[in-house]
């Protein structure tokens, strides 16, 4: 059911995201695959939506940005994220929002 996060053993959240970047406002869109689609209003340059996805995410959850980051898909609109700090109904509840 949520393919898309995953919880290692040493409790950090691997997050698959599909994003769209340049849209009107920055917000989670559903489920696109077995990925969780965010939409987000920074362009994709010089690594604006990137930036935009991890303040997003750790605002979202309530954690430092620094609990956040951004471990493939720089340059592709399907990301990786790794989070600590968080939970997996944390994480779950945000396809809800």
């Amino acid at each position: 059911m949520n393919e898309w996060f995953r919880a290692a053993a040493d409790g950090r959240m691997t997050l698959t995201l599909h994003i769209q970047p340049g849209a009107k406002k920055t917000e989670f869109a559903g489920r696109h695959g077995d990925a969780l689609k965010i939409r987000l209003a920074a362009p994709p340059v010089d690594g604006k939506a990137n930036e935009a996805l991890i303040k997003f995410v750790a605002a979202t959850l309530q954690l430092p940005k620094s609990s956040v980051s951004l471990k493939s898909g720089q340059t592709s609109r399907r990301k990786v994220l790794e989070v600590s700090g968080t939970t997996a109904e944390a994480l779950a509840c945000l396809v809800s929002s």
